[in-house]
């Protein structure tokens, strides 16, 4: 028989889902103020959005920087809902590449002003425990790492450079991602096109380095050969 929780422990358990579920809802109010106002807004603009006074925020966040980590942990489960099904998905090595690349740009169109927001980090008042974009980049590169050492494994290959390649990779994309948001003199779709020929002519180089040519309509993880 399930046991009930009665007193002090029930009140404390209503409060503590009370306080998340403000604090969810404080969160979208922040981005939506950035979304409207862009990302250099202020406590009072996430106060007006959210329809409460700036202390009623401070109740529930001990600081801004407080309120940016929680916005940017919410930008982070965006970011992998959107990157995770391309991550994951098999397919030929082009367009496996490709989706990843548009999936990560896709986010950034649809959420420019968020994305300025938590890279910027000026909304913050005092140095945070932690870096949320780089957090964001690490996990990214990690998983590109595996699905890279895997591949050259695959091919009987040195896969010690899979992990620098990852976060090489990232970088470039992200650098990439930030010249397109500002000059957006082309579409999303050419430069995910671009950006997928550039990093698979990379492995197609590394790869005839030893000798071996890829085909890139084929999957990703290709099955070893069977003497």
């Amino acid at each position: 028989m399930a046991r009930t929780v009665k007193g002090p422990d029930a009140r404390r358990e209503r409060w503590k889902g009370h306080r998340e579920q403000r604090r969810a809802e404080f969160v979208e109010a922040t981005i939506a103020a950035v979304a409207r106002k862009g990302p250099d807004v202020g406590m009072e603009d996430v106060a007006a959005e959210a329809g409460v006074s700036k202390p009623v925020l401070y109740r529930h966040f001990t600081d801004k920087s407080d309120l940016y980590l929680a916005v940017g942990q919410k930008a982070t489960e965006l970011l992998m809902d959107r990157m995770g099904p391309a991550l994951a998905a098999d397919g030929p090595i082009r367009e496996r590449i490709r989706r990843i690349v548009d999936a990560y740009l896709s986010v950034i169109e649809d959420n420019p002003n968020l994305y300025r927001f938590v890279v910027k980090g000026s909304f913050v008042d005092r140095p945070v425990e932690k870096d949320v974009v780089q957090e964001d980049k690490d996990l990214i590169a990690s998983t590109l790492a595996r699905i890279l050492g895997d591949y050259l494994r695959a091919f009987d290959m040195d896969s010690g450079g899979a992990e620098p390649w990852a976060h090489a990779l990232v970088g470039m994309v992200q650098n990439a991602g930030d010249w397109w948001l500002d000059r957006q003199t082309m579409s999303r779709e050419n430069l995910s096109d671009y950006l997928a020929t550039i990093i698979w002519h990379a492995i197609d180089g590394l790869l005839r380095s030893g000798g071996i040519q890829a085909d890139p309509e084929r999957p990703l993880t290709p099955l070893r050969l069977v003497d």
